[in-house]
């Protein structure tokens, strides 16, 4: 099952089903957290309490996107309760790539970032399930920083870059007894700035400061271990660059049990009624290609998996800092 929050063409906002036809409004929900709230009081998963309340009417996904009413598949009514984050260096990568990677760990001579990788490669599934070795973590924004599908990807003045990131993420909501409860599973187009990161990695702080977007379609119940996807730049209308990405545990250096365990480990991510979009990290990116997104070019990121794709338009922003003033 695959969710989607929009709003139709009379104003009224609503959660519906999207299963490759018409999408099918589901009765007397208006948010994804609210439907989520409903199955937890329930104690039954998001499929069958949408089996439960059924629809009542459908709305075209080619006319919705169009018109702009498509909202991401989660969000929260307080933006500064939705909490975005990420892990990274937890992706296998191509062939090519894993190749390149295992003679770089056979030289020895690893930067901070390959013995981060080596932490994962070695310690990022435990075998009993549980909790591993911890991953790179990174605050990314809060719900202010989210854009909807279709909407703007801003690079800011100050940006050195704006490229793609085509990840998975996890969606969460956390119950009244700080229970983390997970929606689903998203496309994410994480959105950061390589050009700043590449300086120095203690700018990877600043250079995830960023705006992102998921979705449009959340996946309900379990991954599947291997993902497969494209992501692409899209300039006038026709790709300049595009690559398959791969994701998925078997794709990756640490369970997402793992992952999710050493993000809510803390208890200020515990907070009741909290929403959390984690990103999961990628192994592919145009930067790494030598390609600079420029103003106007969308950013394209698909898979079967997950339905209809994630497309933004990446708009730069001239506005210079803001002056801090005293009182």
């Amino acid at each position: 099952m695959r969710l989607v929050q929009l709003f139709l063409e009379g104003g009224a906002r609503r959660v519906a089903v999207s299963d490759g036809g018409p999408l099918r409004i589901i009765r007397g929900v208006a948010t994804t957290i609210e439907l989520g709230r409903r199955a937890i009081a329930d104690g039954t998963g998001l499929a069958l309490t949408v089996e439960a309340l059924g629809f009542d009417g459908t709305a075209d996904w080619d006319r919705e996107l169009g018109a702009g009413r498509v909202l991401p598949p989660a969000d929260h009514p307080e933006p500064a309760r939705c909490h975005v984050t990420g892990t990274g260096l937890t992706h296998l990568g191509s062939a090519d790539a894993r190749a390149k990677m295992h003679a770089t760990l056979a030289a020895g001579d690893l930067t901070d970032s390959m013995r981060m990788f080596k932490l994962g490669l070695e310690g990022g599934k435990p075998a009993d399930g549980g909790a591993g070795v911890q991953p790179e973590w990174f605050y990314k924004g809060n719900g202010l920083s989210v854009v909807p599908p279709g909407g703007a990807l801003v690079r800011p003045s100050f940006a050195l870059d704006g490229g793609d990131e085509a990840e998975i993420c996890g969606v969460y909501l956390v119950g009244d007894d700080g229970t983390p409860w997970r929606l689903g599973f998203a496309l994410g187009n994480e959105f950061s700035d390589h050009a700043m990161e590449r300086i120095n990695y203690l700018y990877l702080a600043h250079s995830k400061l960023r705006a992102c977007a998921f979705g449009p379609e959340l996946l309900v119940g379990g991954l599947p271990g291997s993902v497969r996807g494209r992501v692409a730049v899209v300039r006038n209308g026709a790709p300049v660059w595009e690559r398959e990405f791969l994701s998925g545990e078997e794709n990756m250096t640490h369970t997402i049990a793992n992952l999710e365990a050493h993000h809510f480990k803390y208890p200020f991510f515990r907070r009741p009624g909290d929403l959390h979009v984690h990103f999961f990290g990628t192994g592919t990116f145009s930067f790494r290609d030598g390609i600079a997104v420029g103003d106007g070019d969308v950013l394209r990121i698909e898979s079967e998996v997950f339905g209809r794709p994630l497309e933004n338009p990446v708009r730069f922003d001239p506005a210079e800092f803001v002056a801090v003033r005293a009182l």
